[in-house]
């Protein structure tokens, strides 16, 4: 089912003149809330996922995780920045991720070791498909830092998927 538009309110202190437009801005910032509302969900899941673990990979898993949650946590930062910095309010609540992510929640009951790491793979590939279908509108727009940050956001998401793919090899 597709999600209902979220709108994104721009702050009102001052005019900005970065020599992006207010509509490109509007639109990059659309982007990125979206970007944020899937890095967040999959923070959620990666750390949900870090709790529940279980089985002969535990503990390999459960450091794996780890590092992935913190990385994510970390990046939420960076994105909601961005937002700011084009003059507008990085969305923060469950609500407003709920809308905005294009990533299922988490299963309820934990799911087995293999289902964790499939699933994960899906949310990163996802990730990285939401920051991909941004470049364009930051391209146009000249945006040269967001550019930047989707660049920095695909390759850590692309290599993670590909990491957690190999533990699926048979």
């Amino acid at each position: 089912m597709p999600k209902k538009p979220v709108a994104i309110a721009a702050t009102q202190a001052h005019t900005i003149n970065i020599g992006i437009s207010a509509k490109d801005r509007q639109a990059i910032a659309e982007g990125l809330s979206r970007l944020l509302a899937d890095n967040y969900t999959l923070y959620l899941t990666t750390h949900n996922f870090h709790w529940n673990v279980t089985g002969p990979m535990f503990n390999s898993l459960h450091q794996m995780f780890m590092l992935q949650y913190t990385e994510l946590w970390n990046a939420a930062d960076l994105i909601a920045e961005r937002i700011r910095a084009l003059g507008h309010v990085a969305p923060g609540s469950y609500a407003q991720y709920g809308q905005l992510t294009s990533l299922d929640d988490a299963p309820i009951k934990p799911p087995s070791a293999l289902e964790m790491v499939r699933i994960l793979v899906n949310g990163h590939e996802a990730v990285a498909r939401t920051a991909r279908a941004l470049f364009p509108v930051a391209d146009k727009a000249a945006d040269e830092p967001t550019a930047d940050l989707l660049t920095q956001r695909l390759s850590v998401h692309e290599q993670t998927a590909w990491m957690l793919r190999s533990l699926l090899e048979e």
